[in-house]
């Protein structure tokens, strides 16, 4: 399991009962989480999110809590804002992806000399986008919800990245990137979180199932003959972590994939709660 356990702002304090209790800084947020199939011993919190039977929910705060705040994670900082739908605009697993990520392009600038291009589709907030801009990238930046693109932005500033490399675009990802191969552009690192559905700016559909393959098949035509990474992560219930690594093999049969479970530790025992999947492929 891809393990993000190098959190100090962050930490999951339980899980269970269909929750789980995290920290955020110095606010506490019981959240919904399927997986979490086990007892809770823990439930006092700041704020708590309930589901409603006819879709989404709300939150019911225990304390007042500001608007939003801030955290940080190694010279990276984000702002955290709960959102009606349960989010907080991070996902703090992702963490240890960013390190690889970071390693990797860190790694590929001092052998060759220059800034390595990412391209990060599905981006949401950006966390992977400052992680990779702080490594000394240039990043683009595709995501079809022009409000999550502006806090991709936030959190650039709040990571002191406002004038660092970084294209926002809100476009459909599979538009965008056959509109890159046109335009004859090459990137050494890609990045894409997909959701299982979803629609693009101009109403295009995606399911994972049927478009997973053609994107990432499509996205490397876009890597140079010097590249660095392919990362895909998945969120979908069921599709396994062997499926990203097949997916991966297929499309760059030159190289190295491997794929795994992404998880959080919980502070309570030896647990860890499963949050998705993530295949990796380096050359």
């Amino acid at each position: 399991m891809y393990l993000a356990d190098s959190w100090q702002d962050y930490q999951l304090l339980d899980a269970g009962n269909g929750d789980k209790l995290e920290r955020w800084g110095n606010v506490t947020l019981l959240r919904p989480d399927p997986q979490a199939v086990w007892p809770m011993k823990e439930h006092r919190a700041d704020a708590v999110y309930h589901r409603s039977a006819t879709g989404g929910g709300h939150w019911e705060y225990v304390r007042d809590l500001p608007e939003s705040w801030t955290i940080r994670y190694r010279n990276l900082t984000f702002v955290v804002r709960p959102t009606g739908f349960k989010h907080t605009g991070l996902f703090p697993e992702q963490a240890v992806n960013w390190d690889f990520m970071a390693s990797r392009l860190s790694a590929w600038k001092k052998a060759n000399g220059d800034a390595p291009r990412v391209l990060n589709l599905f981006a949401y907030t950006g966390g992977a986008t400052c992680a990779c801009a702080a490594a000394g990238a240039q990043v683009v930046h595709v995501d079809a919800a022009k409000g999550m693109v502006a806090w991709a932005k936030d959190n650039a500033a709040a990571s002191g990245l406002s004038a660092a490399p970084i294209r926002y675009m809100v476009d459909d990802c599979l538009k965008f990137v056959r509109r890159e191969q046109r335009r004859g552009n090459f990137y050494e690192g890609i990045l894409m979180d997909p959701p299982s559905y979803g629609r693009g700016p101009g109403g295009e559909m995606w399911k994972i199932e049927t478009g997973l393959y053609e994107l990432v098949s499509e996205c490397a035509k876009l890597l140079s003959d010097r590249p660095c990474f392919f990362l895909i992560n998945s969120y979908t219930t069921g599709l396994a972590p062997s499926v990203l690594k097949n997916v991966l093999t297929v499309a760059l049969p030159q190289g190295h994939a491997e794929a795994d479970e992404v998880g959080l530790p919980i502070r309570r025992g030896n647990l860890v709660l499963p949050c998705g999947a993530t295949g990796r492929w380096v050359p």
